[in-house]
């Protein structure tokens, strides 16, 4: 896994852009938006569409980043399939809580204007509390505002009893940030079967889970769950990555009448993409095994 890492971090940009494409939407809103669009008339799937990016660590960054947002907004304003997707280190984490709060609450407010629902991505364990702590404070004042748990971290159980009578939006998914022994599993069988029992809990406690996992048979036994509690398929729903091939097995699931949401990702500048690009090459062996050809090639050819 270390080597996968260290490889992946020495692809330049352009393999990064070449091999993470099917991933990302575009490079402009023009792009996204189609592509969401695409999704919808021709397969009847949602999107929850991203600004690639993170870590952001000046005031002006995170104002550009900001008014992306807003011309977002106003391009999907009339698409009631997609939702939006954002992470508060691309949003004034890097000054304060409150200021990242305050942020995010101007972005969310008009999404609202248009019907837009807004989720706050979670981020590493270091960003849990920051980002737990502006959920529950927007909440009151914007009741569709939506966050993430992930289930590989020990706390996510009593992060869920945290949000009694909330009747969250809560995307529950393993997450993809490698955590410390301490706080979080380190088997994918425990995380997965972890997740299942924190599908139940938001069930029972009244919440709407949207299910991320590519997982096909942790779809099923979710669904299994969902049944058995007698709750109704409007009350749930599936999301996946845009570029996971497994469109033959979303489409049997809006057959059956269960709501397909893909996170689709774009980016309009690269240099704030590109971490989050060289994640899902890592978590794909396949792309990896590539990337060392190339650079392997590469190195030969120099010789």
């Amino acid at each position: 896994m270390e080597l996968k890492k260290f490889i992946i971090n020495l692809a330049p940009t352009p393999l990064v852009k070449l091999f993470a494409n099917p991933y990302v939407a575009g490079d402009s809103i023009n792009a996204t938006t189609d592509t969401a669009q695409n999704f919808w008339e021709k397969r009847h799937v949602c999107s929850t569409i991203d600004l690639l990016g993170e870590e952001l660590d000046s005031d002006e960054e995170v104002q550009y980043t900001v008014n992306v947002y807003e011309r977002l907004i106003h391009a999907l304003s009339s698409h009631e399939y997609a939702t939006i997707s954002l992470k508060p280190t691309q949003l004034g984490s890097h000054r304060s809580t409150e200021h990242c709060k305050t942020v995010i609450e101007g972005i969310v407010a008009q999404a609202e204007q248009h019907d837009k629902k807004v989720t706050l991505d979670m981020e590493d364990h270091t960003l849990t509390d920051l980002t737990l702590d502006i959920y529950h404070a927007l909440n009151k004042d914007h009741p569709t505002f939506g966050t993430v748990l992930q289930s590989r971290l020990f706390r996510t159980d009593d992060d869920i009893r945290s949000l009694k009578n909330l009747s969250a939006r809560i995307r529950i998914c393993i997450g993809i940030y490698n955590e410390p022994k301490e706080i979080a599993l380190q088997s994918k069988p425990e995380m997965k079967k972890k997740l299942l029992e924190q599908v139940e809990l938001l069930f029972k406690e009244g919440h709407y889970p949207e299910i991320a996992t590519h997982d096909e048979a942790v779809i099923r036994e979710a669904i299994e769950i969902a049944e058995k509690l007698k709750i109704k398929k409007s009350q749930y729903e599936i999301q996946m990555l845009m570029g996971v091939p497994k469109q033959a097995f979303q489409n049997e699931l809006i057959r059956n009448g269960i709501l397909i949401r893909l996170y689709v990702p774009f980016a309009e500048k690269w240099k704030y993409a590109i971490a989050y690009c060289k994640r899902r090459m890592a978590a794909n062996p396949a792309m990896a095994v590539y990337i060392v050809k190339n650079i392997l090639h590469k190195i030969r050819g120099k010789r």
